[in-house]
């Protein structure tokens, strides 16, 4: 993998990327070569149209991030990958055709895009049918050595197995430090030279999967291995790259502290993340406001009580502050005021409620609690004071996720479906605590971008 601005990208994801980018360019400029033939113009130098096939191309391939074209299933089923390239291409072409009414000179003729799009369609599943079994095969793994045989290189192993694995194990070392649950695993005693046993294996790294790290960790071989150009980690910052979360069960506070992130406090980040918080919010609330008074309406007829909620939720370095949606459950949902866990098929959710859950409609009165600056538009799940009690108690590093202002969408939310037990609070908390560790713009725009696809797919709604 490779790390961009903090957040780790699988090569082959970022090669088939260039690759769809260079397509979408070319059929931009074929488009356009093939209408300004039809009606006997000029072709004129390409220099000339550079902008508007960059807002093409740009539109289509943001479009295809968005509804999950890079996500796991799309690289290894076509069928998957061609359904979700047909709503990535449709969507590019709205998005670009409101470019065209905003500013013009930007996009090609909209002649041109109806081209483009076709020929897109044709050579963006081209690309998969060549290049799917090379992006998702054995090339494009790292080739790990995993020293460990116990229960934390379990489930190292476990993670290779899964599809869409980045990483192959070419051979597991029982180093002794807990009775061995890999019985395929190498005795360490039978291993002469941990560095000659790597270069054998051509590994690209070691993996440190210790269970009981006391006398047990092989700093000189380690040492060694490092010298010869091999990378070496620990689990917790594997798993990290691996899976997009901190994993609770491995990481030690020492691993917080000592490892680079939490660098939320950058002052020019922060400052374009709260303009872009602003300027957003305000514009929806333009666009919105008539759905949301019709959406009250219908809220207020369907059921007693008012139409919109209030509640009070906890936001950064654990201040209060009041959020603002439609009411989609009954007004004595919470009989006595106590707080109550949303559950799967939840009976106090109204038959309006529930449509405006799944379609996220009862959110944007949220785009107000953003526009006072209460909340943003992406950051961890603001929770109920209630809940964080409790969270804080049961859970490791909760309050640590308080360090950035919550959002409305977030790494959590877009990963891991909608939670309501103390283990989809832990799971959830993984994600956040990479999110606050691992904070970049560039974490926020993949968020806002694949955000999309839970809103068309419905992933999480409840």
């Amino acid at each position: 993998m490779i790390r961009i601005f903090k957040h780790y990208v699988a090569y082959g994801v970022l090669l088939l990327c260039f690759v769809d980018f260079a397509v979408l360019l070319f059929v931009a400029e074929a488009g356009w070569v093939l209408r300004v033939h039809q009606i006997g113009s000029s072709v004129g130098s390409i220099w000339g149209r550079v902008p508007q096939l960059l807002s093409f191309a740009l539109a289509i391939q943001a479009a295809m991030i968005g509804v999950g074209v890079y996500s796991v299933d799309a690289l290894h089923t076509l069928r998957f990958a061609a359904a979700r390239l047909l709503v990535a291409i449709s969507l590019g072409v709205i998005l670009i055709s409101m470019l065209f009414f905003i500013l013009p000179e930007l996009t090609l003729w909209r002649s041109n895009s109806v081209y483009s799009m076709i020929m897109a369609i044709v050579l963006l599943m081209a690309v998969r049918i060549i290049l799917g079994g090379v992006v998702g095969g054995e090339k494009f793994k790292r080739r790990v050595v995993l020293l460990g045989a116990g229960r934390r290189a379990s489930r190292v192993i476990e993670l290779s197995k899964r599809p869409g694995s980045g990483f192959m194990i070419v051979e597991c070392i029982d180093m002794q430090d807990v009775p061995a649950l890999i019985t395929t695993a190498t005795p360490r005693a039978d291993v002469p030279n941990l560095r000659d046993l790597v270069v054998a294996a051509q590994a690209s790294e070691v993996v440190l999967a210790l269970d009981e790290r006391r006398k047990s960790v092989p700093l000189d071989d380690l040492l060694r291995v490092k010298t010869t150009g091999v990378a070496v980690h620990d689990i917790s910052s594997f798993l990290e790259r691996e899976t997009g979360r901190i994993d609770l069960d491995s990481v030690q506070p020492s691993w917080l502290i000592f490892s680079d992130g939490f660098s939320s406090g950058q002052r020019i980040s922060m400052v374009i993340k709260r303009t872009f918080d602003i300027v957003v919010s305000a514009l929806l609330l333009i666009i919105a406001g008539p759905i949301i008074l019709i959406t009250a309406l219908i809220v207020k007829l369907e059921s007693p009580g008012p139409a919109f909620y209030r509640q009070i939720r906890v936001g950064r370095y654990d201040e209060p502050f009041e959020i603002l949606k439609l009411r989609s459950m009954r007004q004595d949902a919470e009989v006595g005021g106590k707080a109550v866990w949303a559950q799967k098929g939840d009976a106090r959710v109204t038959r309006v409620g529930r449509i405006i859950r799944l379609i996220r409609v009862d959110e944007l009165p949220q785009m107000w609690t953003v526009l006072k600056g209460g909340m943003s538009f992406v950051g961890p799940r603001p929770e109920r004071p209630q809940f964080v009690t409790e969270l804080e108690e049961k859970l490791p590093f909760y309050a640590e996720r308080h360090m950035m202002k919550p959002g409305i969408t977030g790494w959590a939310q877009i990963n891991y479906p909608y939670g309501a037990s103390l283990e989809d609070a832990r799971h959830k908390l993984e994600y956040d605590l990479y999110y606050t560790k691992n904070y970049s713009l560039f974490l926020d725009i993949l968020i806002i971008l694949q955000t999309l696809r839970v809103l068309l797919w419905a992933e999480g709604a409840r």
